[in-house]
């Protein structure tokens, strides 16, 4: 009997749980990539959450994987490298993720190495992995391709998205290591600070 409870409650705890998710979405504009179904991630430090729970402040996106040691490495830091320069001309810390698309290798200890590794604080820059949902559809939003090699590792671009409060792009950037001035400025400017 007490399991049937536990099992009953356990149901509308989760239908609970689904529908202020599906209504926070459904709040979200039809362009905003936080309506991307079901999305949920686990970042560094091993706490799950929404990707759509992210929405309310500007933020910067991206999709990564741990093992990468060119790419991905480079794009970490032309992140940290914004950040800064948001921050040297008088701008608000602006949140980073990067969200993994191998999730099969990139496990929670493997994320809290390589966020060690560059030095990462996760209130501030916070990389992911997909634990449930269609992660292959925020690359497609985000313009990033990636396939695997023979010999392990993956071929792929790399792009870092400013998105607004909402979710919706409004800069994008390769994220190859020079600081972009207008990508910065596009970040003051979400920010509804001065632009240098």
């Amino acid at each position: 009997m007490k399991r049937r409870i536990d099992l009953v409650f356990g149901f509308f705890l989760v239908a609970s749980l689904w529908a202020n998710i599906s209504a926070a979405a459904a709040a979200l504009p039809d362009d905003s990539i936080y309506r991307i179904p079901a999305l949920r991630l686990v970042d560094q430090d091993g706490k799950a959450f929404e990707f759509a729970s992210l929405s309310g402040r500007p933020r910067l996106v991206g999709m990564f994987y741990g093992s990468c040691r060119m790419a991905c490495p480079v794009e970490i830091e032309s992140v940290k490298r914004i950040q800064a320069a948001v921050r040297a001309a008088g701008g608000r810390p602006i949140a980073a993720i990067l969200v993994s698309f191998d999730p099969a290798h990139d496990t929670v200890p493997m994320l809290r190495m390589a966020a060690a590794e560059h030095h990462l604080r996760g209130s501030e820059f916070e990389l992911a992995r997909p634990q449930q949902g269609d992660y292959r559809a925020l690359g497609a939003v985000l313009g990033i391709a990636w396939r695997p090699l023979p010999g392990g590792g993956f071929e792929h671009n790399t792009v870092i998205a400013l998105l607004d409060a909402q979710g919706r792009i409004v800069a994008t950037t390769d994220g190859r290591g020079k600081v972009p001035t207008e990508f910065v400025r596009a970040v003051l400017a979400r920010e509804g600070m001065p632009l240098p």
